[in-house]
């Protein structure tokens, strides 16, 4: 019997390759098109052979997300519970339609609009057409990702065996996903992905809660390089100074420029409201410095004692990397800010 790292690995190629082959038949078909009547050219058949290629990657991704489910329940030493007349996933409806339910043609035709928007904005020939092809493959890789995921969904509905899938990251996967490494979410959770996400699920059982990754151990694993693209030099810096890995990427979800004394600084808003910590960090310190209590609840409000307004930006890890003079700051900032406990 396979182990749980051998089948994850087969999916996880059958599935790039599903991608792989329909990007690659896309970017054929793209190069067909009359680039002087680029419409006229997609409608006399390149886009009837789009939807197909399309079509066909959707089809293979699809078709081993059962196969994929109920071996791991089986490495597992589990069988499958499915009941009678929902034993088999239909994954051809799961091809031939875009993720959101439009038809594909329509979807696919995005990308000659994108291209003839260039063209008219300025672009040469040659850049619009990179364009749109860009825009094509984005979309055929999310689409094919969609119907694969969709089709492990499927299956991990029907087998009452899995309790839940975790949600697991492969190389490429951007600082979002990585904090959601590991994380555990129930059988009938819908896998939120974003365009070109690199996750997957793994299905969970009671025998097995799931294989969990560690996601400052996924960013140790990263090339330095690699971790200040991926995460910002100044959100790397920070987490390898010893930043909690899961607040310096929650800041990044809000940020702004601010004008603090003439100065534009970068800022986020995560933490900053009232439940916040930061928010709550910097009311403690106030009352400390001040010996001023500012209101909790209603009743305090009512009592006379006043709210306490957060006048300090909470800078993003980048801003405070400009600032610090030395690692001994930095790390004082860090823990400041909240990026340090």
């Amino acid at each position: 019997m396979a182990d749980t790292s051998t089948i994850v690995a087969s999916y996880g190629e059958t599935q790039r390759r599903a991608q792989l082959q329909a990007t690659m038949r896309m970017a054929q078909l793209w190069r067909q098109l009359d680039t002087t009547d680029l419409s006229g050219s997609w409608l006399r058949g390149i886009g009837d052979a789009m939807v197909s290629a399309l079509a066909a990657g959707q089809l293979l991704a699809a078709s081993t997300g059962q196969r994929y489910v109920d071996a791991m329940v089986a490495a597992d030493g589990l069988s499958s519970d499915y009941a009678d007349g929902a034993s088999t996933v239909q994954y051809r409806q799961l091809a031939g339609t875009a993720a959101d339910g439009r038809a594909l043609d329509s979807l696919l035709y995005l990308p000659v609009i994108r291209a003839k928007t260039l063209i008219q904005g300025g672009l040469t020939l040659q850049e619009a057409m990179l364009g749109g092809m860009a825009s094509l493959q984005r979309i055929v890789a999310s689409e094919v990702a969609d119907a694969g995921s969709g089709a492990m969904g499927v299956a991990m509905v029907a087998n009452r065996t899995v309790t839940g899938y975790i949600r697991m990251v492969r190389p490429g996967a951007c600082a979002r996903c990585v904090i959601l490494a590991g994380k555990w979410y129930r059988w009938n959770a819908d896998f939120a992905r974003h365009r070109r996400c690199q996750c997957y699920g793994s299905p969970s059982t009671k025998a097995r809660p799931g294989r969990f990754t560690d996601p400052k151990a996924f960013f140790n694993s990263l090339s330095r390089a690699e971790q200040d693209r991926r995460f910002g030099v100044g959100g790397a810096t920070a987490i390898r100074e010893g930043a909690d890995i899961f607040r310096v990427v929650n800041a990044s979800r809000s940020v702004q420029t601010l004008d603090v004394y003439g100065r534009k600084v970068v800022a986020t808003l995560e933490s900053t409201t009232r439940r916040g910590e930061f928010f709550q960090e910097m009311r403690r310190e106030t009352e400390q410095r001040t010996g001023q209590r500012f209101a909790r609840t209603r009743a305090d409000v009512e009592q006379g004692l006043p709210r306490f307004r957060l006048r300090t930006p909470r800078l993003m890890p980048s801003e405070i990397l400009k600032l610090a003079e030395d690692r001994d700051e930095l790390i004082r900032l860090l823990r400041r800010f909240g990026y340090l406990l």
